[in-house]
């Protein structure tokens, strides 16, 4: 199976080389290495151009945000199977796409999902949280569960039936996806136990109490938007899952 990878930049300088370098010596070797880039005004275009042909399609133009961004990667994917890594991340082994693969052939999944590290923005063998998935049952975003999104690979043709990122929300939009396609839609999920992503400290939704709020808002919008109701406790438990998340050894 083909493998597409979309990576989304915007100045990016300082960590791109880490992200680039853990797709490229992957042991799998059928990716397809997608960059949609914002418009980056430092040297960041260069250094994805100075990998060569190894690098797939590079687009850099204005967009309207991450999501906005992802939906034009996810629409110039041909491979069978699309993950995204963002460009503070990186892939903890260079097996990680082979492993995912595996676990696609051995289960003929939809989806598949693993576990991620946050780490220490300069010492990135430092780590702060550990977002261990545990085994998906049906029913449990409604205990306030979810995967972490960048261990999140499905096959494109799961996105051509049910649609990609809904871009009019901010910092939700992975949060709305996974909620549609795995909750309500119920698609054939798999774990894959092992921790394959690295992801520096300091994300979009998490980085004030002013962005968490809205985050929240917006997980409320996410249920709306797909008719389905979350109980009543369901939106407090989602951040509390990641407070227990500081304490797991």
């Amino acid at each position: 199976m083909k493998v597409s990878i979309i990576t989304i930049t915007y100045n990016s300088e300082a960590t791109i080389r880490d992200t680039i370098e853990s797709v490229i010596n992957q042991t799998y070797k059928n990716i397809e290495y997608i960059f949609i880039d914002g418009k980056s005004t430092d040297n960041t275009i260069s250094i994805i151009k100075s990998y060569g042909e190894k690098i797939s399609t590079l687009i850099s133009e204005k967009d309207n945000g991450l999501y906005d961004a992802l939906k034009k990667g996810i629409a110039l994917a041909t491979g069978d199977i699309i993950g995204i890594l963002h460009s503070d991340d990186f892939y903890t082994n260079f097996n990680v796409i082979t492993n995912i693969v595996s676990s696609f052939d051995k289960s003929n999944a939809d989806a598949v999902y693993a576990d991620l590290y946050y780490v220490d923005k300069n010492n990135t063998n430092q780590i702060h949280r550990k977002w261990k998935s545990g085994n998906y049952k049906d029913g449990m975003f409604l205990n306030g569960w979810m995967p972490p999104h960048p261990t999140f690979f499905v096959k494109r043709i799961i996105y051509e039936k049910f649609g990609s990122f809904n871009s009019a929300l901010t910092s939700a939009a992975d949060y709305e996806l996974m909620l549609r396609l795995i909750h309500k839609h119920k698609i054939k999920l798999v774990y894959l136990a092992e921790f394959i992503i690295k992801m520096r400290v300091g994300g979009k939704s998490n980085i004030s109490l002013k962005n968490r709020m809205r985050a929240n808002k917006e997980d409320r919008l996410a249920w709306k938007l797909n008719n389905v109701k979350p109980y009543f406790y369901t939106l407090y438990l989602k951040p509390i899952r990641k407070i227990v998340q500081l304490f797991r050894k």
